[in-house]
Formats: structure tokens, C-alpha cells, sequence
């Protein structure tokens, strides 16, 4: 691996990290640089999936104050995170490689189908912020939304921030930014766990120099992200994840 090969994937994990931490869908940058610089898809987003993972332990640290005293509402939708990755992260173990390989490509488009929506579901949300409570059903579609949110987490991480997001902002009543918090949280959990599972029953598909390498940047990327992230305007990061979404899909479908 030359140095510029190096460097590319430090930034590219650097700049995840601080998107994922804002919005999500980091991995709709750093999955792509590994593609151009020729690793295959299933290693790819193995080693990706565990690198992330230290970008969501600064990234949820420094989303603490806005977590304070909300300790019931995490207890009851970590247990459904949990499942939900442990589900996705078996069936990418299960499906074969060139499976995953021409799934990807229609991941990706979902992905970009939820940068593009999120502001709309976010504004719609924002309206019931007004109110002092949700209706009691709202809690249930949530926790289903997080369960299935895990699942395409654990198979396949990218935008699921995004996803998660959407779905707070439109049925819960609680500030947008606490929001996040549970966000970057969640998240985690599924990374986390997802990245055991593929320690355990993948070992050969990791790359660890790309994982190590990618979890440098993205923890020194969480700490940004939850320090100034707030300040880039989200149509820029937005932009930014849609060019690099296609430029993955171009590359999986007609360049590999």
C-alpha cells in the first residue's frame, strides 16, 4: 500500500467519521475510496464496518450532554439495535459474496434515497416538536423502525443514520439534537456488534492495515463531528455523499 494510498483512506475515514456523526451515511465515502483503490466489495465493507466503529465511540461521546437523564429511552431501544445487526450481519455471512456484490449497487441507491429525503422527513418532524407528547403508537413504530434500521445496519451500514434520523425527527417529540444523540448510540451498537460477528466468522475478509487505518480517521473524525460538525452546511455534506454514492455504483456496476 503506497502513502497516498494510506493517506486517502485516513481522510477518507476522517471525513466519515465527521458525517456520521452529523447526519450519516459515511460509508457512502469511505466504501467507494475502497473500491477505486481496488479492494473487493465483501472486504471492503467488512474491514469498513469495524473501522467505524471508533468514529462512533468519540461520536456518541461527544453527544453526552444530550443524552443526560435519558437513560430509559436507550434501554429500550439498544436491546432492538442489537437484534436487528446481529440479523443483518448474518445474512451478509450467509448470502454468498457475489450476492452481496450485486445487492450492494441497490443499497446504495436506497442510501441515496434517504440523504435526498431526510431534510423533507426531518421538517415534517420538526412540526410535532411543538407538541408535549406523542401518541403511545408512535413508541411502537419507532422501536420496529429501529429493529429493521439495525438490520440494514449490520448488512450494510450505509445511511442508516440517515434512516434513523428520518424516522426520530417525523414520530418523536424530543429536540432534534438529543435525536442524534440516540442516533450516533444506535448506531454504534450495530457497528459494534456487526464488526464481532465478522471478527468470529469472517476473519479472512478483514483487512486490518484498512481497518486500523479507517478507525484513526474516523475517531479523530467523530470528535470533529460532534465539536464543529454542526457548523458545515448539510446541503454541502449532502452533495457530497450523493456524487460519491454514484461514483460507487458506476464502479460496481461497470468497472468490476
Amino acid at each position: 500500500m503506497s502513502v497516498l494510498e494510506v493517506l486517502a483512506i485516513l481522510a477518507a475515514g476522517m471525513t466519515a467519521g465527521t458525517i456520521n456523526t452529523i447526519v450519516g451515511s459515511g460509508t457512502l465515502v469511505t466504501f467507494p475510496v475502497l473500491l477505486f483503490l481496488g479492494f473487493p466489495p465483501l472486504s471492503a465493507n467488512v474491514s469498513n464496518n469495524i473501522g467505524l466503529v471508533a468514529g462512533g465511540v468519540s461520536g456518541s461521546f461527544g453527544y453526552r450532554h444530550e443524552l443526560t437523564g435519558r437513560a430509559r429511552t436507550l434501554r429500550r431501544l439498544m436491546p432492538l439495535s442489537l437484534v436487528g445487526s446481529i440479523i443483518g450481519a448474518a445474512l451478509l455471512l450467509v448470502l454468498p459474496a457475489a450476492a452481496f456484490k450485486a445487492i450492494v449497487p441497490a443499497l446504495i441507491v436506497v442510501a441515496l434515497v434517504l440523504v435526498l429525503v431526510g431534510p423533507r422527513l426531518q421538517a415534517t418532524g420538526a412540526a410535532h416538536h411543538h407538541d408535549e407528547s406523542a401518541p403511545r403508537w408512535h413508541a411502537w413504530l419507532i422501536g420496529v423502525g429501529v429493529l429493521v434500521a439495525g438490520m440494514y445496519g449490520g448488512y450494510f451500514g450505509a445511511a442508516q443514520g440517515v434512516l434513523l434520523m428520518g424516522l426520530f425527527s417525523a414520530l418523536s417529540t424530543e429536540p432534534l439534537q438529543r435525536l442524534n444523540g440516540y442516533k450516533n448510540v444506535l448506531s454504534l451498537i450495530v457497528n459494534f456488534v456487526a464488526a464481532i460477528m465478522f471478527v468470529i466468522f469472517a476473519r479472512d475478509q478483514i483487512n486490518w492495515v484498512v481497518a486500523l487505518l479507517i478507525g484513526i480517521g474516523a475517531f479523530v473524525g467523530g470528535i470533529i463531528g460532534a465539536r464543529v460538525g454542526r457548523r458545515i452546511p448539510p446541503t454541502a455534506l449532502r452533495g457530497l455523499i450523493i456524487l460519491i454514492g454514484v461514483i460507487a455504483i458506476v464502479k460496481l456496476v461497470w468497472f468490476s
